[in-house]
């Protein structure tokens, strides 16, 4: 590799620009080298302050682009799939938005994908494992001072909801989150999940289930709840807390400035994902890049990826059914041993 890591972005919406930004004034040892987004005018405007950036409608002419050594997948989760293999047949190491594939089949057709090359190419865009929060839950449970953990009380909402986004998506795009979350802080599958819905909100648009309460047993009998709400109307919030045996912690109370003023004080709230977890992005796509330097693949794995998914499918089922759905999931491949290395 040169210098700088030639990186193509692929989507240049609101998470594409974002990590293009990120790339070229935040993270060092990259660049941008292509761009690539169905919609051209879009893709020239992501880059328009940039110089030597090719730009496509085409994402596999990214990959193909001079000057491309890895890929950042920022498109919508039902193009990753070809793309991730796309970049595998070329060798290209991977950083992919969650979800890594929607569905659960395509999901699985990654991890094979994967397999078959006997290395890891791809790490997905599990951004809260960067969270400084989040890291410190996760080493104050590993260290079992607290005892055994026996439930995660999980919040997750947001100002408003996309006008494109359906009850299902709370589950699979929203919640998503909070599924590879709870997986990593507790170091246990998810076995089982349960949606209940109280009655929408009358802020959410007509026909959308918001808030739902969503419940997932796990495999050494932990709980884990979350209330998604995406159309709070007040901020972005998102909370987590372990309760253990001996003790419990909570993340995500925010330590905000707090404004004084006219007999009253009004505490700032995140609008945005992209402002709360901010420097999780940061840290995250900074990790990426020097891993993909040396050679190595670090981070959330393709069957991290691939789990989330199958979860994520089985809750939208359970949605559906008003019931408990058990999780299956296939046979973990031995690349995907967590005692296996990182190299690739």
């Amino acid at each position: 590799m040169g210098d700088l890591l030639g990186v193509a972005v692929l989507g240049a919406g609101h998470m594409g620009a974002d990590h293009i930004r990120r790339l070229e004034l935040v993270v060092s040892g990259a660049r941008v080298a292509a761009v690539a987004d169905p919609d051209i005018e879009r893709a020239k405007e992501s880059v328009a302050a940039l110089t030597g950036v090719s730009v496509h409608t085409d994402p596999e002419a990214a990959l193909d682009a001079p000057g491309v050594e890895a890929v950042l997948i920022a498109s919508p989760g039902p193009a990753h799939e070809e793309v991730l293999l796309a970049a595998f047949t070329r060798g290209l190491p991977v950083l992919c938005e969650k979800p890594m594939v929607p569905d659960a089949g395509g999901a699985l057709r990654v991890v094979e994908a994967e397999a078959r090359l006997g290395r890891r190419l791809a790490q997905i865009g599990f951004m809260r494992r960067y969270d400084a929060e989040y890291r410190r839950l996760k080493t104050l449970l590993d260290a079992g001072g607290l005892g055994r953990p026996l439930m995660l009380h999980c919040t997750h909402r947001n100002v408003s909801s996309p006008d494109h986004f359906t009850s299902a998506m709370l589950v699979n795009s929203s919640v998503s989150h909070e599924i590879d979350a709870a997986r990593w802080l507790l170091g246990q599958e998810l076995t089982a999940v349960t949606v209940l819905r109280p009655t929408p909100s009358s802020g959410a648009p007509a026909g959308l289930l918001d808030p739902q309460f969503v419940l997932f047993e796990t495999e050494r009998g932990a709980l884990v709840d979350v209330e998604v709400f995406v159309n709070c109307g007040f901020g972005y919030q998102v909370r987590c807390e372990a309760v253990c045996e001996r003790g419990s912690a909570r993340i995500g109370d925010e330590h905000t400035m707090v404004v004084t003023s006219g007999g009253g004080a009004r505490e700032e709230v995140a609008q945005d994902y992209l402002v709360r977890f901010a420097a999780a992005y940061d840290r995250e796509v900074q990790s990426w890049v020097d891993a993909t330097r040396r050679g190595e693949v670090t981070g959330p794995s393709v069957w991290d990826g691939y789990a989330a998914s199958v979860v994520a499918e089985a809750g939208v089922r359970a949605l559906e059914t008003g019931g408990r759905v058990a999780v299956e999931l296939a046979a973990r491949p031995d690349l995907y041993d967590p005692r296996a290395g990182v190299s690739r």
